[in-house]
């Protein structure tokens, strides 16, 4: 069977944009690949984190994945950091990758802004982490948002350096997995930008942890305009937070877009906010309920990230030796 690896930030509020365009697609994958979820601790802190909340966050993310149905069982969910092959390849790849594809890496310029010569290295090398994410476990398939393929270029472009410099066929080149619409969740105040966990106005975003008040109040103050649904795909241009409501409710309702607008063609959005707020809520109430029991049980969350850890070092550890010998690391 094929392997997919994915991971996601544990940098808190983790929101419906995490839930839509990476959690709920893993669940649906579970059957098709053999799976490694990763909760990428060492990636989060390429920029300062409070260890505490390092730590809260964490377990939030595992409750997240286990509540929306990632089954710990038959899969693998664990904390990067418990896992030495990844510290150990990305090592080999920083020595693979070259700066050129690393100064070509959009994600950085955005993050350090004017201020990247006060970046951490490792904020500028994290695509070669990245890279031995995914080939510590020899991945085949990776599911990726628009904004990380670059990333996996990277990888597959180190993959096949690494081959052709040592002159072996040993790591395979990772294929990415995009889905359709709502993989791309934006702001609730600014349908330009993407929803973050950065933003500072909590009403930019529906939390996994939002109950059911949350929800609705922050879906009854998302920003609309003053024009009825339009009848039609097209009539949404230059509309960014009618397109954005609309790409939600479609994505948790599992319907095309256009099939939304026709059913609400010519209403106005308050009447279609109503609808968005019993949809979100009976979607994610059951994920949030869940996840409160879980996140009181951090012994139990504990347990199956070690258990997680442990099997994920099962396979990667071979592959590492495999790497150490292709290198020339004496092994004694």
């Amino acid at each position: 069977m094929n392997r997919i690896f994915s991971g996601v930030q544990p940098t808190g509020n983790l929101h419906l944009g995490n839930y839509l365009g990476a959690i709920r697609n893993w669940v649906r994958l579970q059957t098709e690949y053999d799976c490694l979820f990763c909760i990428v601790d060492m990636h989060a802190i390429t920029v300062w984190q409070d260890p505490k909340e390092l730590v809260r966050n964490t377990r939030e993310v595992a409750a997240g994945m286990i509540a929306s149905g990632v089954d710990a069982s038959k899969h693998i969910i664990f904390n990067q950091s418990t896992v030495p092959a990844h510290a150990q390849l990305s090592w080999i790849f920083n020595c693979v990758a070259r700066m050129g594809w690393l100064n070509r890496m959009t994600q950085f310029k955005e993050k350090a802004g004017k201020h990247k010569e006060n970046a951490s290295v490792g904020l500028y090398a994290y695509p070669n982490l990245m890279s031995a994410d995914i080939l510590a476990y020899k991945a085949t398939h990776v599911p990726v948002g628009e904004d990380q393929k670059q990333h996996l270029e990277l990888a597959r472009d180190t993959a096949q350096k690494f081959n052709i410099d040592y002159g072996v066929e040993f790591f395979p080149l990772p294929e990415p997995l995009i889905f359709g619409a709502a993989t791309r969740v934006m702001s609730l105040r600014d349908g330009t930008k993407k929803m973050s966990k950065s933003d500072e106005s909590d009403y930019s975003r529906i939390n996994m942890a939002d109950d059911a008040d949350a929800i609705a109040l922050k879906i009854r103050k998302a920003k609309t305009d003053p024009h009825p649904m339009p009848d039609g795909v097209e009539a949404l241009e230059g509309r960014p937070e009618a397109s954005n409501l609309l790409g939600i409710y479609a994505a948790l309702a599992d319907q095309d877009k256009a099939a939304v607008m026709s059913r609400f063609a010519g209403r106005q959005f308050s009447e279609f906010k109503q609808e968005l707020v019993d949809l979100a809520v009976s979607v994610l109430g059951p994920i949030n309920g869940e996840m409160q029991r879980l996140m009181a049980d951090p012994a139990y969350l504990d347990g199956i990230l070690r258990s997680g850890a442990e099997r994920a070092d099962a396979i990667a550890r071979p592959i590492i030796a495999e790497v150490y010998d292709i290198v020339g690391f004496l092994r004694p």
